[in-house]
């Protein structure tokens, strides 16, 4: 698949007011929101695991409770299904998602995108990796080769990174299926593939540029055993997405807060720009679901790769027909 265009997208300009927090509130499972809004649920699921992220996001939700007017509080899962989920029934109603899983949180669960991630040296996007043990003279030919001669170390079923963009760039147009090519395929989240093939558990693990910014900082001994060996094409970075049926004065005020925070001069954007950097962050871009088309785009490339394996023709002709709208599309984008 040729690389993405990633060009970011401009909204109109945030409300120049935030209105007042009214009545209405969300609800439960997918009814309308309704009565008052006594608390926002934030889900984190971040691939450094929750130990490391919840200190680092504390800061923000502190500052994003007094913005908006309404307790902030985390809301930590195993995985990012279990989030989606949670999403779908109300028990969270904003969230940090990577891009898979934003769209399954569109799809599933009535999320909305409202930011999308900037990193420190202006991008809005990242890419995916495999690492391997420093010195252990595994290359990225020798991982191509198969032969079940390696544990591997994958991504959670719905990491944008950690297992979509390893199978659309790199195993897929190869022919190689994962569990037929290793020994042994493991999953987890970056920072513990991270430490398993530092110690040895698995030779072979996805990641990506920021789990290994992120590994660097908090675990220099850790980091300085790794070595990459492949990186894929840019992708989209993660997004804020709320539930599309909270308060719309809320919605507001939780859009204007990521879109105005870290910005501006002075002491205040200043202790906002450092919080932003202990996360790798710069601050948030304005965003709506389109900035998410390159990701769908490798959804339908991964559906018509597996309904062809299955032989599954009519499922294979709904995945071609998907991908070249995505790609039409893609063409006509200024």
């Amino acid at each position: 698949m040729t690389q993405f265009n990633l060009s970011r997208r401009a909204l109109a300009a945030v409300a120049g007011a935030v209105l007042a927090l009214g009545v209405a509130a969300c609800g439960s499972g997918d009814k309308p929101a309704s009565g008052s809004m006594e608390e926002v649920k934030f889900a984190i699921l971040p691939a450094e695991g929750q130990s490391s992220s919840g200190p680092l996001w504390q800061p923000l939700l502190d500052d994003m409770s007094k913005s908006i007017g309404v307790p902030v509080k985390p809301y930590f899962a195993s995985n990012y299904t279990v989030l989606v989920e949670a999403m779908r029934g109300n028990q969270i109603q904003a969230a940090w998602f990577p891009a898979k899983t934003a769209i399954e949180a569109i799809e599933r669960a009535n999320g909305e995108v409202v930011a999308r991630i900037v990193d420190p040296n202006g991008l809005d996007s990242y890419q995916s990796t495999l690492i391997v043990k420093k010195g252990s003279g595994i290359t990225l030919e020798d991982v191509m080769s198969c032969g079940k001669k390696y544990d591997f170390g994958i991504g959670d079923a719905l990491s944008t990174s950690g297992t979509l963009a390893p199978l659309t760039f790199l195993f897929n147009p190869a022919g190689i299926s994962p569990e037929q090519c290793f020994k042994t395929v493991r999953a987890a989240n970056h920072q513990a593939n991270s430490f398993a093939v530092a110690n040895g558990l698995v030779q072979v693990a996805t990641s990506n540029t920021i789990n290994a910014i992120t590994v660097k900082r908090q675990n220099p001994a850790i980091s300085a055993q790794l070595e990459e060996i492949w990186r894929s094409p840019p992708m989209p970075e993660a997004g804020i997405v709320v539930r599309n049926d909270i308060d719309p004065a809320v919605k507001e005020k939780i859009r204007t807060f990521f879109l105005t925070y870290g910005r501006g001069e002075g002491p205040e954007a200043e202790r906002q720009r450092q919080i932003l950097l202990a996360l790798n962050y710069s601050g948030f871009n304005p965003a709506d679901e389109s900035y998410l088309n390159p990701i769908r785009e490798m959804i339908a490339d991964q559906n018509l790769t597996d309904a062809k394996k299955k032989g599954d023709k009519a499922a294979a002709e709904r995945a071609e027909a998907e991908l070249n709208r995505l790609r039409a599309l893609r063409e006509v984008q200024p």
